[in-house]
């Protein structure tokens, strides 16, 4: 039997944009389009399951879940808490590749402190999904910082931290070094992490004449067995190649430094 003239043939479903979407972030974040990032580098915690008077912490990691953990470093000590990733790599028995990490450390943004570093990959996305979070894409960190400013010459005080040459300074104490969205240290401080992989970068062009921000995304590696996961912004080693354009894929997820940090996202 033939359709008739006027049958109605279905349309094929199409996944509609949220009916909702985001338009407040919690205290610790702020609003780049309709993605919440955390408005400083994470400091990373390791929280017990009880804390030191033996009482369970779901409370705290539920503080920390919502985002309401702004400026309460008390809280998190109280909790038994211990900060991770300050003076070295002491995250065992999470490991470099992710394991054994779940309920265990967690990603928190908060002002005045040390950002963690010496951080994977692996170890930075398992930190934001315990809290809640994940890794924030390439185009949603460039959203979220832009408007950094493009460093000159670091002052030391107010600048972005881009020619320390030593160590991050504590999230937040730059008070000039912040996006248009109102996200700190997004520009020297620490390079961080984003979700985004491609194939290991070993050529440095730069951009040109479009910027002097610092590029390594060029030269596929042939050689490398494992990808590059890029990093962004720049970090308190750079100098004026730091900034909101900086990108580099010349490391492995796997790899990790003093100068290597993240954010989340959600």
């Amino acid at each position: 039997m033939s359709l008739a003239l006027g049958a109605i043939v279905a349309a094929p479903a199409y996944a509609a944009f949220p009916a909702d979407p985001v338009t407040k972030c919690a205290p610790d974040a702020v609003l780049a389009g309709s993605v919440c990032i955390d408005k400083y580098e994470a400091s990373v915690w390791r929280i017990p399951a009880l804390n030191p008077g033996g009482r369970s912490n779901k409370g705290l990691i539920t503080k920390v879940r919502k985002g309401k953990a702004k400026a309460k470093v008390a809280d998190l000590s109280a909790g038994g808490a211990t900060p991770l990733g300050v003076a070295g790599d002491d995250y065992a028995p999470c490991t470099d590749n992710g394991q054994n990490c779940a309920n265990d450390i967690y990603a928190v943004s908060l002002v005045a402190v040390t950002p963690a570093a010496y951080i994977t990959w692996f170890q930075a996305q398992e930190a934001c999904t315990n809290a809640g979070k994940r890794l924030p894409s390439n185009a949603e960190w460039q959203a979220a910082a832009n408007g950094s400013p493009d460093p000159g010459p670091d002052n030391g005080t107010t600048d972005c931290n881009t020619a320390s040459a030593f160590a991050a300074v504590a999230t937040g104490s730059r008070s000039s070094c912040v996006s248009a969205r109102g996200a700190f240290d997004m520009v020297g401080n620490l390079d961080e992490w984003v979700a985004d992989w491609v194939p290991l970068s070993t050529a440095r062009p730069g951009w040109g004449s479009f910027s002097n921000d610092y590029m390594c995304l060029s030269g596929a590696s042939t050689t490398v067995t494992g990808p590059g996961a890029l990093i962004r912004g720049g970090s308190f080693v750079n100098g004026t190649s730091a900034g909101p354009l900086t990108v580099n894929g010349n490391n492995q997820p796997s790899n990790s430094n003093n100068n290597i940090g993240f954010r989340c996202g959600r």
